[in-house]
């Protein structure tokens, strides 16, 4: 029985190196790492990547697939909900990083059944929220530099696109401020101002991005 874990990298400041650090540091013990770089997650369905499309080949019942979270598989519900449901039925459990989420095929039992099917959806759909969230921030700032004000774009922030989207996650997810800061590597105090003003603080990182 294999763990594998997925990555998908977008940008430049991301990292599968750091994704699998993270894993290991939560406890994971990564037999492999199938990577997907400069690949949207909201256009590209896991399927029709060149290394997701390895998944299907690899992944046996038995097997354990590893994402930072469900954002690696796609941005899209639907995509991301059928992607899931196809690894259970395989008999392959799937398990997130953030929050150490675990969703497999085992259970008979109905409503843990319709509990994990609602989490699954909830997940998926938060996915999709955070790149609209993500894109309008990116509109934004991009419109933000046209103006005046964006002669003095501020002090950068210390954090990235990666970094930024990890903590609204564990935050989303009921994580406090310690342990989202432990997991990210940033300052207590930067997790705080994301919490209390995550607009102000995408608008910051958009800015920097839109250079």
């Amino acid at each position: 029985m294999s763990v594998i874990l997925y990555a998908r990298v977008s940008t430049l400041d991301q990292n599968a190196a750091h994704q699998r650090t993270q894993a290991e540091a939560m406890g994971f013990m990564i037999d492999e790492v199938v990577c997907d770089e400069g690949v949207s997650g909201v256009s590209t369905r896991l399927q029709d990547r060149p290394q997701g499309k390895r998944l299907y080949d690899k992944l046996r019942r038995g097997d354990t697939l590893v994402v930072r979270w469900v954002d690696r598989l796609g941005r899209n519900y639907q995509d991301v909900t059928d992607t899931i449901r196809h690894f259970m039925r395989q008999g392959v459990i799937v398990r997130t990083v953030i929050n150490n989420m675990t969703f497999d095929g085992a259970t008979r039992d109905p409503v843990q059944q319709a509990v994990r099917d609602a989490l699954i959806a909830f997940m998926a759909a938060t996915a999709e929220a955070q790149a609209e969230a993500t894109k309008a921030a990116q509109r934004a700032g991009i419109e933000a530099r046209r103006g005046d004000e964006m002669r003095y774009r501020g002090k950068k922030p210390s954090y990235n696109r990666e970094t930024f989207e990890m903590v609204v996650g564990m935050l989303g997810n009921g994580a406090g401020a310690s342990a989202v800061a432990k997991t990210t590597g940033l300052s207590r105090q930067t997790v705080i101002r994301i919490r209390d003003d995550r607009v102000a603080a995408e608008k910051a990182l958009a800015k920097w991005e839109a250079i």
